[in-house]
């Protein structure tokens, strides 16, 4: 049997009725997937059943008990057929050109491992919010991985990778409960060059129930990144691994600023500059050390709500 093309893998959990639009949206493309994965991970709201029903044959369906979207992934990965692997969340959509132009790129460029596109965020009724611009943080495409090192956020549903990719550098990490796309987006760019399509190919839900809506993930993102940087030291220039922790304590401690602990936040923001001491750095550092100031002063006039708003 002839390999297919692409692979889409599909996660879902108790979302019947936004998963389905998800498969339309990947049977609307105008280079056809062969391949269509969709994991339910322990729905309980007849999922299973509803898209056998729907869509027969032209799916395949895994059922597992509740696990998580990283074990839903990898479960995806190991039943996925084709020569280039593409994922989408049961929540987002792709339009129709998405598949078309990324295996264009990964057909010209046979040594790149993943090429990403730009993303349009939408809310839960599917209004824009804004655009998201690979180029803004990936200037070049090919070894990016100082870039990375200083944005690793990488939105499942704009990548296409090659099936060595996930060979050589394995799944997504089931230990995580939250940042387990930043970590395979480091992993990758240690290994492969990396290329970016700067086309709004996908719309990505934003505002909702969603892991990356928790708290806990900016204490993961730093964990991911501090973990990255210790594998790599000695293989990846220290000025690049030092960027991408101030980076990553920056981001930690807005998030902290949002929850009121205040001293943490502006520990973290002297340790980024103490670790990094760029322009850059030590502007976005004063930026959440004022940010934080004026949040403290707001609560203690009681100007601000529950969570410090």
């Amino acid at each position: 049997m002839s390999r297919p093309k692409v692979s889409v893998i599909i996660p879902t959990f108790n979302r019947r009725e936004l998963v389905a639009k998800a498969i339309d949206c990947v049977l609307a493309q105008t280079f056809p997937v062969e391949d269509i994965v969709v994991v339910d991970d322990g729905s309980t709201d007849g999922t299973a059943e509803a898209l056998a029903q729907a869509f027969g044959g032209r799916i395949r369906i895994a059922r597992q008990a509740n696990a998580g979207v990283s074990a839903a992934r990898n479960r995806g990965l190991e039943m996925a057929r084709g020569e280039y692997i593409t994922l989408l969340d049961s929540d987002d959509l792709w339009l129709p050109e998405k598949t078309a132009k990324q295996v264009r790129f990964l057909d010209e460029h046979p040594g790149f491992g993943m090429v990403l596109c730009d993303i349009m965020q939408v809310d839960r009724d599917g209004n824009d919010i804004g655009p998201i611009h690979r180029r803004d943080f990936i200037p070049e495409d090919g070894h990016v991985l100082r870039w990375v090192l200083r944005q690793p956020a990488l939105a499942p549903l704009s990548a296409m990778f090659r099936r060595e990719v996930h060979e050589t550098v394995g799944g997504f990490d089931v230990a995580l409960r939250t940042a387990e796309d930043i970590d395979f987006h480091l992993r990758v760019a240690r290994r492969w060059p990396i290329g970016v399509v700067s086309e709004e190919l996908v719309r990505a839900m934003r505002g909702h129930d969603g892991l990356s809506a928790l708290e806990r993930t900016y204490a993961d993102y730093q964990l991911v990144v501090e973990r990255f940087a210790s594998q790599c030291r000695g293989e990846v220039p220290d000025d690049d691994l030092d960027a991408g922790l101030a980076f990553a304590y920056l981001r930690n401690a807005r998030g902290l600023v949002f929850h009121r602990r205040w001293g943490a936040a502006v520990g973290l923001c002297a340790r980024a500059v103490r670790l990094s001491p760029s322009p850059e750095v030590s502007r976005l550092a004063m930026g959440v050390a004022l940010l934080a100031a004026r949040r403290f002063a707001a609560v203690a006039l009681g100007r601000a709500g529950p969570s410090g708003a």
